[in-house]
This record gives structure tokens, C-alpha cells and sequence, in this order.
């Protein structure tokens, strides 16, 4: 289902309730892939789904905090900023996420592309 608002694209994906906590779950749309995570803390966060290492599945990581980990190499992924973190290097695209109702919608514009 879409709901859009303005120039973004919202796209349900989940209910909130329905999300494991501290682990992420994988979201298709279109030609997009998206790892989901909902995190103790409560917050829902948004990031490409593959590792820009050896293309890891980032919802099959490890959570720690606001981290995760590549399933496959180990590498550290701030899940806010999707920057690899040292002393490793990459990124991956993060997507702004809206919780309404109890149903968790994601942009499908990445922020890099709203900051533009």
C-alpha cells in the first residue's frame, strides 16, 4: 500500500508490533531491498539490505545498540548514518521511517536523495 505525502513515497511495511526487537527483518519492494530493525530502544531503523563489502545480508546481522554487524565479514554498520565504521570503510543508503497507527511506513527516497 502507498501513501503519499508530498514528494515521498511511503510505503507500509510492517506492523510495529509484528517486528522482532534487537533484529532485523527483510523488506522487498520493487526492485528495492531493505533491512528493517526495530531496536530495544524502541526506535525503527532503515538501511539497504546488502553489505557494501561482500554483499552480507545486513537483516541476518547481529544488532548491538544502534549497530549492526555483517553476517558475513563482521563488519560494524551505524544503522542511523549507514556508515561502515572503522577501520573498515563503505556505506549503505539509510531511509527515513514514520510510524502511524501502529503501522510502520519507510521512504522510499534515501535521505541523500531528500537532502538534495
Amino acid at each position: 500500500m502507498n501513501n503519499l505525502n508530498g514528494e515521498r513515497s511511503w510505503v507500509e511495511v510492517a506492523m510495529y508490533d509484528e517486528l522482532p526487537v534487537n533484529s532485523g527483518k527483510t523488506v522487498r519492494f520493487k526492485d528495492k531491498e531493505l533491512a528493517i530493525f526495530r531496536l530495544t530502544s524502541g526506535k525503527i531503523l532503515v538501511i539497504e539490505n546488502r553489505c557494501p563489502h561482500k554483499d552480507g545480508v545486513l537483516a541476518e546481522g547481529i544488532v548491538s545498540g544502534e549497530y549492526v554487524f555483517c553476517p558475513l565479514h563482521d563488519r560494524k554498520i551505524d544503522l542511523s548514518s549507514g556508515l561502515v565504521q572503522n577501520p573498515d570503510t563503505g556505506c549503505v543508503k539509510t531511509f527515513d521511517v514514520s510510524i502511524e497507527n501502529g503501522k510502520v511506513y519507510i521512504d522510499l527516497l534515501e535521505k541523500s536523495e531528500i537532502a538534495s
